[in-house]
């Protein structure tokens, strides 16, 4: 999920080649946070971070492809740890934790809203990450209705479409405010319509 203990932005000068590529990322992700993806450009991201623009082309060949690096690390999708939740308690307390942030609350927002204003986005991100995540949520809803707490006949597939709603919903409408608790009890009330049992 996104830190949002990232790094803040650093003094105009020339950073060593890492301090550069964090100062870069946390630039862009600021922006897009702030402004969205249409607006960001490449011009702003190199003044924010405090490097040259040329500096940023070196790593990046494209907005586009900055951006999904952008997302790629807030995400933590690069994160070998990142191998799933044992259920489906542990998953959305994982993602009451992570809503529960207001600052990923406003990127999801972003990120959704890009669909219109800047498309590739959303469309290269899906591409490049591969559904890691997608498969990790498929992969616990499975489990709980192999291990007899969902109902046999549910389709996970269904489930997980109606749970990414309800994740859409809960980012576009819900407070950003609220504790990690009540969010993760939401995805569970949802759960049982479809007959979950708990352990």
């Amino acid at each position: 999920m996104i830190d949002d203990q990232a790094p803040r932005v650093r003094a105009a000068g020339r950073p060593r080649s890492q301090e550069a590529d964090l100062a870069i990322l946390a630039a862009a992700l600021d922006l897009l946070i702030e402004q969205g993806a249409q607006q960001t450009s490449i011009e702003q991201v190199a003044r924010r971070a405090g490097v040259t623009r040329a500096t940023v082309y070196r790593r990046f060949a494209d907005k586009t492809a900055l951006l999904v690096r952008t997302l790629e690390w807030a995400n933590h999708d690069d994160d070998p740890a990142l191998t799933g939740w044992p259920d489906l308690e542990a998953m959305f307390a994982d993602w009451g934790r992570y809503l529960a942030v207001p600052r990923n609350r406003r990127l999801l927002r972003r990120l959704y809203g890009s669909r219109d204003d800047y498309p590739e986005l959303l469309d290269t991100y899906r591409k490049v990450n591969g559904g890691r995540r997608a498969a990790a949520v498929r992969e616990v809803l499975t489990r709980a209705r192999d291990r007899g707490r969902l109902p046999a006949e549910v389709d996970v597939d269904v489930v997980q479409e109606v749970l990414t709603a309800a994740v859409m919903l809960h980012v576009g409408l819900g407070p950003d405010n609220e504790d990690p608790e009540r969010i993760a009890a939401h995805f569970m009330a949802i759960m049982a319509q479809f007959g979950h049992r708990s352990a």
